[in-house]
């Protein structure tokens, strides 16, 4: 039986639901074209809420849009995907961070995340194939380097890099950037050693910014 983290699964609360339906909706409403599209979990989700100055002011003008949902795993973005979040769209570049509750919620191994994540690729490749995917190393948990939480996801990253081909899927980690030299991973920069704060979805804006654009010019 495969993984959990590869069966497209429906979350049931009320408010998943309901923007799931929004999304859709803004979708088809929209008169521009989506160029930049984000897709993942809380850390994309909170783009609207933390990191929203940044994402009006690097985003907005270049015709971005965000589906992330706070809490997904990857078998629920794998639902949405294939449930009419990718209808009439095609993006220049897709941004996906996701995986880090496979690793938080349920203790999956890091096989059954990349997994999940390789899934995830694969359908969107089938579905937008003339699209690149920028794919995100999962961020740093954890206080310090021997905690599990953080070994797991160190683990994940090094299984999912190897998704990237540097043609259709590329590859950014910039975790380094939310660490010490020692790699310890601060408060101040994750309040709950997960979520990260509005300065660093700065420097996340920048990071994809540089690469999408140093891409464009090649």
């Amino acid at each position: 039986m495969p993984p959990l983290s590869v069966i497209p699964s429906e979350r049931q609360e009320d408010w998943w639901q309901q923007r799931h339906q929004q999304k859709l909706a803004e979708i088809q409403g929209r008169k521009d074209p989506i160029e930049l599209l984000f897709l993942g979990d809380s850390i994309t989700h909170e783009w609207e809420v933390e990191g929203e100055q940044f994402w009006q002011q690097h985003f907005a003008p270049r015709n971005a849009f965000n589906l992330g949902f706070a809490g997904d795993r990857t078998e629920h973005l794998l639902w949405r995907i294939q449930n009419g979040e990718l209808e009439q769209l095609l993006p220049q570049w897709m941004v996906l961070l996701i995986g880090t509750n496979n690793a938080g919620h349920r203790l999956d191994p890091p096989e059954d995340i990349a997994i999940g994540v390789q899934a995830i690729l694969e359908e969107l490749q089938h579905r937008l194939p003339t699209s690149k995917v920028l794919l995100m190393a999962i961020f740093p948990r954890s206080r310090n380097t021997n905690k599990p939480m953080r070994q797991r996801i160190v683990a994940t990253n090094t299984l999912i890099k190897e998704f990237a081909d540097g043609k259709q899927v590329h590859w950014l980690d910039i975790n380094n950037q939310f660490l010490t030299q020692d790699g310890v991973l601060l408060e101040s920069v994750m309040p709950d050693l997960l979520h990260i704060n509005a300065a660093q979805y700065e420097k996340w804006a920048q990071a994809v910014l540089h690469y999408i654009d140093q891409k464009s010019h090649q």
